[in-house]
């Protein structure tokens, strides 16, 4: 009778609590069409593509997780995917040059100049949106999470589209812009939320742990695109510990709620207590 209450009373798991996510892949390097922005997946405030927002996960102190910063991509590269726990973010698809088609990503690279389309988005979830199309002498702009990428003009790059403002971290900061393309006579906008601008030399970098496409250039060199980065969201009650080859910071708590934001990993780990 007294082990049968035992196993009653015994522990049969360790507590579970929510993590809300921002996810974010590195964007993509251009050509002459700009790169697209990295997937960008979200529980709070937007996610790219207009998406629904994604459930919030249920982890467990003292469990180990998954988390890995996508790389930005360089000429003609997607970026890389981003990854925590069972969620993944594709990595931008890169601008293409002449006749060529963007490569599909998290959003679409823009077509090279002539004849290329602009790429696809990832349709399974929708994290971005598609590239714009090339059109002669000229690049599209890449698709951003929040935006389509512009179509390129007769010797004028199409604008990157804009990426979305996400509220994760308490403020609204937007992640996710696509690179402008390029052409002889003008490059295209950045999007907002860091992507390059076109240009008719040098193109932009997408910035930093942002997931923001390439700016294409014309004459000179092309702009590479920027790092990913993860953001969580959790009670105040945890702490977050970062395993080896995991760079983040954990913020003070604010309104019941402590924030880590994870700018490199390379299939890293994190646990809380």
């Amino acid at each position: 009778m007294l082990n049968i209450i035992a196993a009653q009373l015994a522990p049969t798991g360790k507590p579970k609590f929510a993590v809300d996510y921002l996810v974010i892949a590195g964007g993509a390097g251009s050509n002459t069409g700009g790169g697209g922005a990295g997937g960008l997946r979200s529980t709070v405030t937007a996610t790219g593509g207009g998406g629904s927002l994604e459930s919030a996960l249920s982890l467990s102190a003292g469990t180990s997780y998954t988390v890995t910063i996508g790389a930005g991509g360089g000429v003609t590269g997607n970026g890389g995917n981003s990854v925590f726990s069972t969620i993944t973010s594709t990595g931008g698809g890169a601008g293409r040059e002449q006749n060529t088609n963007g490569n599909t990503g998290g959003s679409g690279g823009g077509g090279g100049y002539s004849s290329g389309a602009g790429g696809t988005r990832t349709a399974s979830p929708v994290q971005g949106n598609n590239g714009g199309n090339g059109a002669a002498n000229a690049g599209g702009g890449g698709g951003g999470a929040g935006q389509v990428g512009a179509n390129a003009t007769t010797n004028n790059g199409g604008a990157g589209g804009n990426g979305v403002a996400v509220s994760i971290t308490g403020s609204s900061v937007t992640y996710g812009g696509g690179g402008g393309g390029a052409g002889p006579s003008s490059g295209g906008a950045a999007g907002s939320g860091g992507g390059g601008a076109g240009d008719v030399n040098v193109g932009g970098n997408g910035s930093a742990n942002t997931g923001g496409g390439g700016g294409a250039g014309w004459n000179v060199s092309v702009g590479t695109g920027g790092s990913g980065v993860v953001i969580l969201r959790y009670s105040d009650t945890k702490t977050i510990s970062f395993g080896a080859g995991v760079t983040g910071t954990e913020s003070a708590a604010s309104g019941g709620y402590k924030r880590a934001t994870i700018t490199a990993a390379t299939a890293g780990n994190v646990s809380w207590a």
